[in-house]
């Protein structure tokens, strides 16, 4: 037997998910994305990302209904044409602002991580696996970047740096970019990040720029890395960088940790109505207690209690100094459960319609919407942090360094919750991953009947409910919002559309 030199033996292939120790995070995230394509990819990965193209081009086609989407339309152009970037901004703005963008663990993604692919692949002539492709590579740079930094003072839509990377990678993985442009725009895409103020986003049309102007960005730095201009790839972690800046507690090791193992895709929550962190809950029961009591009149209603997590409670006193009663501005009202939840008690559900007049405006729903009274239960506080979204995960990362981020959101209660909750051992994939934002709601009636629901997932957020029937939810999700049965339907076919079929099946799909 020959014994070999070690200096002269083959060495292993690199392990994408346990990048060397002194990688910087974006160097790492950079060469996974880059060389990612449809066969590294789940099916059944795919198949939720499918959901979520057909999911967000409802939610483009709803906010292009809107006079909102129309002047934003005026002013820049339709959702496709012949300047890819501006498509790209246009279709994000149109999907997000009526808050019916899906989420993950971490962050309001689609608004990029599907708006920027659509409109590469539309403009590149992609077809059906190239799109989903891009869109999971961006959902895993968005998600794991916005996870890295959810413990900090920017959450759901009010995180735009989102955007700066699923935009970026959207883009990137749609035109076949190498990994050292992919690092440098990411760079550069996070060099300057956007703050957003409250005041703008939930009392003004400047919401309608939520995920544009990031986006917008976004394309500037692929252009700027194309033309060989650099970023600092050690931007994340840097004690000068993204993370010092924007994450009270950072976690780094979110960015790299199981690529290709542990998929982000697997955490997404489909949204079926219009609303803000922590309604879906509320709203869905309030819908189920309409049907079970018969409800229709204001005066029926007598007192609502809604019993939910600090998470929602938050959400609401945000919303409630921007609601007054008629004339709120849409916002602030997807945010405000009373509201909301008065709506589907009275009609069986929350639609875009009713958050703008003439309904937003009914005297009825606000007898009903000051009837309404929050409630914290603790038990559904605990379950946030036994769950891998909305930031649970997070928590359990961060371990006790997460304290002092726990006290600002919810004081010393929040703390003391977060403590009594499981700890879940570390999992190398999301495939049973789950959001309890869940909420209790009790009606008592003028007759002396009483009605009580509770769900702890919302209706297509993620759960076991959801992974066997997303593709059907989202079906309906298009329909209701007007969009046609067989473009819905054909959406189980995106991972073998032509080229040719893809183009013309968005173009239905916004038609």
């Amino acid at each position: 037997m020959t014994l070999q030199d070690p200096a002269a033996a083959p060495r292993p292939h690199p392990d994408p998910a346990r990048p060397a120790p002194d990688t910087p995070a974006l160097t790492a995230l950079a060469r996974w994305a880059a060389r990612t394509r449809d066969e590294d990819i789940p099916e059944r990965v795919r198949a939720l990302a499918a959901s979520q193209v057909l999911s967000q081009l409802a939610s483009i086609r709803a906010g292009a209904a809107q006079p909102e989407g129309r002047r934003l339309v005026d002013a820049f152009g339709p959702p496709f044409q012949a300047d890819t970037r501006t498509s790209a901004c246009v279709l994000a703005a149109l999907g997000s602002f009526l808050n019916l963008d899906d989420t993950a663990y971490a962050g309001h993604l689609s608004n990029s991580t599907v708006a920027v692919p659509l409109a590469y692949a539309h403009r590149l002539g992609l077809d059906g696996p190239a799109l989903l492709s891009a869109v999971v590579v961006a959902n895993e740079c968005a998600s794991r970047i916005t996870a890295a930094a959810t413990l900090g003072p920017l959450r759901g839509q009010s995180a735009l740096h989102t955007h700066l990377a699923g935009a970026t990678a959207g883009r990137l993985h749609c035109q076949g970019t190498d990994a050292a442009q992919w690092t440098s725009a990411l760079a550069l895409a996070l060099a300057m990040p956007p703050w957003p103020l409250m005041r703008a986003f939930l009392a003004s049309d400047a919401r309608l720029f939520n995920a544009f102007t990031p986006v917008r960005t976004a394309m500037d730095a692929c252009d700027a890395a194309g033309a060989g201009l650099e970023g600092a790839p050690d931007l994340l972690e840097h004690p000068d960088g993204f993370l010092a800046r924007f994450a009270t507690v950072p976690l780094p090791g979110e960015v790299t940790a199981d690529l290709g193992r542990r998929w982000h895709t697997d955490t997404l929550s489909f949204k079926m109505h219009p609303g803000g962190p922590g309604i879906d809950a509320a709203v869905d029961c309030a819908g189920d207690l309409h049907r079970a009591l018969g409800l229709r009149r204001a005066d029926d209603i007598e007192e609502v209690v809604v019993e939910t997590s600090r998470y929602t409670l938050a959400a609401g006193r945000l919303a409630q100094r921007y609601v007054e009663g008629p004339g709120a501005p849409l916002g602030a009202l997807v945010l405000h459960a009373p509201y909301t939840v008065a709506t589907a008690l009275l009609t069986g559900h929350l639609t875009v319609a009713d958050l703008t007049p003439p309904r937003r405006d009914e005297p009825e729903r606000w007898k009903v919407a000051a009837r309404v009274r929050l409630v914290h239960d603790p038990a559904m506080t605990r379950a946030l942090f036994n769950a891998e979204a909305p930031f649970g995960q997070a928590v359990r990362q961060a371990g006790p360094a997460a304290e002092p981020w726990l006290a600002s959101f919810g004081g010393d209660e929040l703390v003391r919750l977060a403590g009594e909750a499981g700890r879940l051992a570390h999992q190398e994939d999301f495939a049973r991953a789950a959001k309890l934002t869940g909420a209790r709601v009790r009606v008592r009636l003028a007759d002396g009947r009483t009605g009580s629901r509770e769900r702890m997932i919302p209706l297509a957020a993620a759960g076991p409910h959801t992974r066997r029937h997303h593709a059907e939810l989202v079906r309906r999700k298009f329909t209701d919002l007007g969009g046609c049965g067989d473009v819905a339907r054909a959406a189980g076919n995106l991972d073998r559309m032509s080229a040719r079929d893809l183009r013309s099946w968005l173009e239905a799909a916004l038609r």
